[in-house]
């Protein structure tokens, strides 16, 4: 069994991550707090986020906030769906930050 953290998402103990899964302080906050469940939950949610606005994750704009949902999932209540989001991806938006132009 490897490093057991007190996990903000789950509010209970579980796996830690192996490694800082993101540069920084935040990183460092992750590593240190976030467990690798709620990690993994953080990663669906932000895929659905980049599909659902139809994000170009290397654009600033996108970027910034995706880092911004980030820490409002692990460290602030929750990072809402988008109000269109249906499960099986019928209705995609693309109006959020970064999104690609329509054509």
């Amino acid at each position: 069994m490897g490093r057991r953290v007190q996990c903000v998402v789950l509010k209970r103990e579980a796996d830690g991550l192996d490694y800082a899964p993101y540069p920084g302080d935040i990183g460092r906050r992750i590593y240190e707090s976030v467990s690798k469940e709620a990690w993994a939950r953080w990663l669906a949610h932000q895929t659905m986020l980049i599909n659902e606005y139809r994000l170009t994750p290397i654009e600033p704009k996108a970027r910034a906030f995706l880092v911004e949902e980030m820490e409002k999932f692990l460290f602030g209540g929750g990072s809402a769906k988008p109000k269109e989001y249906q499960p099986d991806g019928s209705a995609a938006s693309g109006d959020g930050p970064g999104s690609a132009p329509k054509t």
